[in-house]
């Protein structure tokens, strides 16, 4: 077997198991320039891919090769190199300066906007799925598949920073691929738009920016909520696309049932397709999602340090891509190189921020209150009905789960309940959330508000 063959053969098992992204990214370029003595040279365009064969995926195409070769391998050895007809990947590095960099704020570099203001980054190939949102990213890739007939509308919810407009814009980019004509932009925007249209009377610019499309991508939509004008207009404009069989696409912070004050007829035209959450990213999900940026930022780190960002920041990706930026910055700009050591020194206010942040008793009874619609009066109140014992069971839970307190503690801050009544309301909601997946999902929603402090 040639060294054309054999590489060729090799990638093609390697491929199996990464993303297209991946993929291009680490083998791109490479090739076998010779194989002898049971010694194999692969050669790489870069010493930073290199560096990445050697430590990620060195031992899978030692046994790679040895199951197609039929024989053990002594060694193999990469090398910088390129064919004649080739040209070594270039990979862009962004300039950060430490500066911009505090114990609180993380600046990242100004993202590339395409056509339709999508995002150019927020792509299907550079999205990292996981369990937390493989209902999410399987539902994007229906609407993508099949625009206006498979989920019409799909209403995609989760807390701040977990990759909902990321998938949203996916959508777009696929779907724009067909030329299709497509629209994206906030609820901020549209409400914006049309105070402008009804102050202006340009109502025809305003309709044709908003209905003359094959797909409508509208992010954060909560904030439609007391909005009469707003709430009509758009009612108007979904139907009309809808009955097109175009395509609507929605995110929101919380289900469309928890969004207060808004009209019952669109809360049921939200509700028509798909609603599909998102929640935050399991460990291994959050290390993908590193080990992806480290590429993106052509930046090697020790998996060691990868697991112990992934392991310390619980709350959302953004904050997840901050710390790793800022770790970066920081050795980039002293010329050291990372260890854990210099992580957990480096990341130590910004973890324990994040772990103290908006966890009281007080910001979770208006979180909660905040999300079911109703008032703090009620939930503290004595009246005992469904739409309020729910709720108040759930803050007695997760002023437990989240505050540690005692369940006298909880008893106290609802008013002076018994404590007897706060060790009935956590003992029920433990045992529906095994079955209850409603439930389930309004909690995660709930406690990704509480980790970031989102009290309206």
């Amino acid at each position: 077997m040639d060294n054309d063959q054999l590489w060729q053969a090799t990638l093609g098992e390697i491929e199996l198991n990464l993303s297209k992204a991946n993929f291009a990214t680490w083998f791109k370029n490479t090739f076998i320039s010779s194989q002898k003595d049971s010694t194999v040279i692969v050669c790489v365009p870069s010493g930073f891919v290199k560096s990445w064969l050697e430590t990620k995926f060195h031992k899978e195409l030692i046994s790679t090769m040895e199951r197609i070769l039929e024989k053990k391998l002594k060694e193999v050895i990469y090398k910088i190199e390129t064919k004649k007809n080739q040209t070594p990947i270039n990979f862009l590095k962004n300039s950060v300066n430490i500066s911009d960099f505090n114990q609180n704020t993380v600046t990242t570099p100004a993202f590339t906007k395409s056509r339709f203001g999508l995002n150019a980054k927020y792509t299907f190939d550079s999205y990292i799925k996981g369990k937390g949102n493989e209902l999410a990213y399987a539902a994007c890739q229906a609407v993508a598949n099949n625009p206006g007939t498979a989920y019409n509308p799909l209403f995609i919810y989760g807390g701040v920073g977990l990759g909902k407009t990321h998938l949203m814009q996916a959508v777009g980019h696929e779907i724009s691929k067909k030329g299709k004509n497509v629209h994206y932009g906030t609820c901020e925007q549209f409400t914006n738009d049309y105070i402008n249209m009804v102050k202006s009377g340009a109502a025809k610019e305003f309709k044709s920016r908003y209905r003359n499309v094959d797909v409508l991508l509208v992010d954060d939509v909560q904030f439609m909520a007391g909005k009469d004008g707003t709430q009509q207009e758009f009612f108007h404009t979904f139907n009309e696309l809808h009955q097109a069989d175009k395509q609507v696409v929605i995110t929101s912070d919380r289900p469309p049932k928890s969004i207060p004050g808004l009209e019952k007829r669109l809360l049921s035209r939200f509700e028509w397709g798909m609603i599909a959450d998102v929640v935050s990213p399991d460990i291994e999900t959050k290390m993908a999602i590193l080990e992806a940026k480290c590429v993106e930022r052509n930046y090697l780190l020790d998996g060691e340090i990868l697991n112990f960002i992934a392991a310390n920041i619980q709350s959302n990706i953004r904050e997840l891509e901050g710390a790793l930026n800022r770790l970066i910055a920081y050795h980039e700009f002293n010329n050291t190189k990372p260890t854990t050591d210099s992580t957990k020194e480096i990341l130590s206010t910004v973890i324990a921020n994040l772990q103290t942040k908006s966890k009281t008793p007080k910001t979770i009874i208006d979180i909660v209150s905040n999300y079911f619609d109703v008032t703090d009066k009620d939930i503290i109140g004595k009246c005992r009905k469904k739409d309020l014992v729910i709720p108040r069971q759930i803050i007695m839970y997760l002023i437990r789960e989240e505050c540690g307190a005692s369940y006298p503690t909880i008893g106290d801050e609802l008013g002076g309940r018994d404590h007897t009544t706060a060790m009935h309301a956590c003992n029920k909601i433990n045992r529906e959330l095994k079955e209850n997946v409603k439930l389930k999902q309004d909690i995660e929603s709930i406690k990704q508000m509480i980790n970031n402090g989102c009290v309206n």
